[in-house]
């Protein structure tokens, strides 16, 4: 039976409220760089509160008020998570015994959720009801299957329906998170730092400076376009195949360099639902680093500078640094194949124009101008082999080879090195968007992306939230799924969890083995911890 929705049961935004979101405390509200105007762009990191200031006006204290005493309220551990490896504590639509829903029970209607958009109130219900995979947020962040202060103390940020924005959320498990999202149905939810106290408790502090953020993950956002003087297929929000290859030669340097210079573990790159990436490094020595130790490493990392106005882009000293040579032997066959053979970025006599701006030889550039100018139309590829071609003829007496050289290498590093939004990486109080959350404007999940397989990812493949509530709809259970996983009939009872049922299992499967990594080495690490306490006393 199709997937309905009741369009009479949508929760309005305005039908909620939180506490005034100006700036507070000694914590900045607001971001340092303005976001883009495209209604569709991910706002990711501390957006400006200054927006957010009507919202009070349109919500509704007695529910905020209800949601407080469920956080203040007593939680007992052996309710939390009954057995670590189960899903069965969020709904299912398989014959299972009734249970109480915290959600208003949804009337029968005829409305197909393939028909509504992403958006839609109701869409967004079943998706955080059915599909959302919140015991694995939930150990993600935690670090452990039972509740501290880790996930306690964690600020969450909601945008909702009407844009309102609300910061300083907080929550102690991950069913209490579950039960305010489906009550305000935000359009998408953000992740900021663990802070010293609980962020809803803030303004009881008698000493404002003793609120302050302790803890959070690395981030990196990587967006599309910040590549638009670079690709010529697509720009602004648009994006195809062609051009995500920038954001795969992205992911392999960044990836490379966290992992083999900084020896960082547990990294989990995840697509932002239209146009970018996001990388989260989650190691335990990684979360507790100040600002100055992030902008450090975001420095290291940042080689393109300047935006799309500005002239020569790559400066860097000589000899290479071991990280910027490894670079260039990632990104030069890409160069050659993709930004040369698929992007063409030199066609036009303008285009070429930009790439003689980048060559140190003005005599070398007069025969090269004069040999394209006579042949219109010539590809990329050949342009660039032209350039070697040409000074071996001794166009140029006063060439300096060496210098041409490092002007290519310049080139290859302009045209195919990530360009990063480098203000997410150096604040830790910055927020940024949770994975699993669904883009509004195209409706795509914002799914992990297997590193291992990074060549094959799809932006264009990654389901949207219509389609995975249809998928939930078209699927029969023949018994095959329980007797491939070698379940006996007891466990097969249980039902099959929706997500299972869906193109996002490979997905939240990927977020799960991510996950138990991080509780494995942390778990590790309390262990040799008291080994050693213990080894100590005498």
């Amino acid at each position: 039976m199709p997937h309905s929705v009741a369009a009479s049961s949508r929760l309005s935004p305005g039908a909620a409220k939180d506490e005034p979101m100006e700036e507070d405390n000694g914590i900045p509200s607001s971001l340092d760089q303005a976001a883009d105007a495209d209604p569709d762009d991910d706002m990711d990191g501390e957006m400006a509160q200054d927006d957010a200031a009507a919202a009070p006006e349109a919500v509704n204290k007695e529910v905020n008020k209800e949601v407080s005493k469920e956080v203040n309220k007593e939680v007992k551990l052996d309710e939390l998570f009954p057995d670590v490896d189960s899903d069965d504590e969020f709904p299912s639509s398989a014959p299972v015994r009734e249970q109480a829903s915290s959600s208003p029970a949804r009337t029968a209607s005829p409305t197909d959720a393939t028909a509504l958009k992403a958006s839609d109130p109701e869409v967004m219900r079943s998706f955080y009801q059915r599909l959302f995979p919140w015991r694995q947020l939930f150990q993600w962040l935690n670090h452990s299957p039972m509740p501290t202060n880790d996930f306690g103390n964690r600020e969450f940020a909601f945008t909702l329906q009407n844009d309102a924005y609300l910061r300083y959320q907080s929550f102690a498990t991950a069913d209490l998170l579950r039960k305010d999202v489906l009550r305000l149905m935000p359009s998408r939810f953000e992740i900021g730092p663990v802070y010293t106290t609980n962020p809803r408790d803030r303004k009881t502090l008698r000493n404002s400076s003793a609120f302050k953020p302790l803890a959070k993950e690395l981030c990196f956002d990587i967006d599309l376009t910040d590549y638009d003087d670079i690709r010529t297929c697509c720009d602004k929000a648009n994006i195809c195949n062609k051009c995500w290859t920038f954001m795969t030669m992205a992911i392999k340097v960044i990836d490379a360099a966290l992992r083999e210079d900084f020896g960082f573990r547990h990294i989990m790159w995840v697509y932002s639902g239209r146009r970018g990436a996001h990388a989260w490094v989650c190691d335990k020595k990684v979360r507790s680093m100040d600002d100055q130790k992030r902008r450090a490493i975001a420095g290291y990392l940042e080689v393109v500078r300047g935006g799309a106005q500005s002239g020569k882009k790559v400066n860097v000293r000589r000899p290479l640094h071991p990280h910027l040579a490894r670079s260039l032997d990632i990104l030069k066959p890409h160069f050659q194949e993709d930004v040369l053979g698929v992007q063409d970025p030199w066609a036009s006599g303008e285009q070429a124009e930009k790439l003689l701006q980048l060559l140190p030889d003005r005599t070398l550039n007069d025969s090269l101008r004069r040999k394209w100018d006579a042949a219109p139309g010539r590809a990329s590829t050949s342009k660039w082999a032209d350039i070697d071609a040409m000074a071996k003829t001794g166009a140029s007496k006063n060439l300096d080879a060496k210098a041409l050289l490092e002007a290519k290498q310049d080139i290859v590093l302009e045209y195919t090195y990530p360009r990063l939004d480098i203000e997410v990486s150096k604040k830790l109080n910055h927020l940024l968007k949770s994975p699993f959350v669904v883009h509004p404007g195209t409706g795509r999940v914002c799914v992990p992306i297997d590193t291992r397989n990074l060549e094959e990812f799809d932006p264009l493949g990654v389901p949207t939230v219509q389609v995975l509530l249809a998928e939930i709809d078209a699927w029969k259970d023949d018994g095959s799924a329980a007797a491939a996983a070698g379940e006996d009939d007891k466990n097969k009872d249980r039902g099959v969890s929706d997500w299972e049922k869906t193109s996002l299992k490979p997905y939240v499967e990927q977020f799960r083995a991510f996950v138990a990594g991080i509780m494995r080495d942390e778990r590790d690490g309390r262990v040799r911890r008291e080994r050693d306490e213990e080894s100590m006393e005498f």
